[in-house]
């Protein structure tokens, strides 16, 4: 199910152009109830060329009644230039996989539905004479087996390499060589329950990361969820990379991981205190590491543990990296 996240290593390896991060906030509308909440979302996007781009987005729904969704899409758009390229017109379309906390009558109150969909988007971009851009975006998500969202968004973007000239950029220095040789990472952070309750605990985690190629790393790491009452969870993580330096200075690192975890559950077990159930569950990751020195790097990591059991977690963690 996670084919299209393992398509982004090939994403970025295929081509060599300026990228643009874009924060956004605003309104969201569900079509079935008409009930109104607030939607945020983070960006990644990469310019193929002058007219298509590739996006990855986070997206969080807010709160409708009864449902917390959020989930991660990949789009595909078409754009087009104008004013002197200060305003770019474009159009998107992507799958988006999506992971909803809705009631249940189940133990708890609740359940965590995974499931697919299509978001389709409007935006118009202007870009200024700095790297900073403004975004008026529309978006139109339609869900298969959960309910459809119309969603109206404006963002602050920033351009991650210099620019010669005003507009989207479309060239950029390849990089040379591989984003990461070997690094070892300690983390600190928190576990967040995806409940009604949104139960948290203290997290921690170790990762080993190799790079595999100019664009594709490779991790294994151990985390312990800590005890949110809900969740009392360890166990070890691998995961699949697409990582990609910000080459105006070399030191921002941004990668998109995803992979299996194999965890113990202390509080899932068939006989009450004693011993826990493993449980094989998948873990995207959305990352960032800054290099302040030639070995040491600072890093922030957002997990999103999707489980088979109604137990799935958000763990914000922390870390300190040597790299070597």
């Amino acid at each position: 199910m996670w084919r299209i996240f393992l398509a982004l290593p090939l994403i970025l390896a295929g081509a060599a152009y300026a990228q643009e991060l874009t924060l956004f906030a605003g309104g969201l509308r569900e079509s079935g109830t008409k009930e109104d909440s607030r939607v945020w979302a983070f960006e990644y996007l990469h310019p193929l060329s002058e007219s298509i781009a590739a996006s990855f987005s986070w997206l969080n729904e807010g709160h409708v009644p009864g449902h917390h969704r959020d989930g991660q899409s990949m789009q595909i758009w078409g754009r087009t230039n104008i004013l002197d390229r200060r305003l770019s017109l474009a159009a998107g379309i992507g799958p988006y996989r999506f992971f909803d906390t809705a009631e249940s009558s189940s133990a708890g109150g609740f359940s965590n539905v995974h499931g697919w969909g299509t978001v389709g988007s409007l935006a118009a971009t202007y870009y200024t004479d700095s790297r900073w851009l403004y975004q008026m975006r529309f978006n139109r998500i339609v869900a298969r087996n959960s309910f459809d969202t119309s969603a109206l968004m404006f963002g602050l973007g920033y351009q991650l390499e210099p620019v010669p000239e005003r507009g989207p950029q479309v060239s950029a220095p390849r990089q040379s060589g591989k984003t990461t040789n070997n690094e070892i990472t300690v983390f600190l952070g928190q576990t967040i329950v995806n409940s009604f309750s949104s139960e948290r605990d203290l997290a921690w985690a170790l990762e080993y990361r190799h790079g595999l190629g100019r664009h594709v790393d490779v991790t294994l790491g151990i985390l312990n969820e800590g005890d949110a009452r809900l969740v009392r969870r360890s166990g070890i993580t691998a995961q699949i990379w697409g990582v990609r330096e910000v080459l105006s200075s070399d030191r921002l690192v941004l990668g998109i991981g995803v992979g299996p975890y194999l965890a113990v559950d202390k509080y899932r077990n068939s006989t009450s205190g004693e011993g826990g159930d493993r449980n094989l569950s998948w873990i995207i990751t959305a990352s960032a590491a800054y290099r302040l020195t030639q070995n040491w790097d600072a890093r922030v990591s957002w997990n999103r543990v999707g489980t088979n059991y109604d137990r799935d977690t958000d763990v914000i963690l922390f870390g300190a990296g040597y790299r070597f």
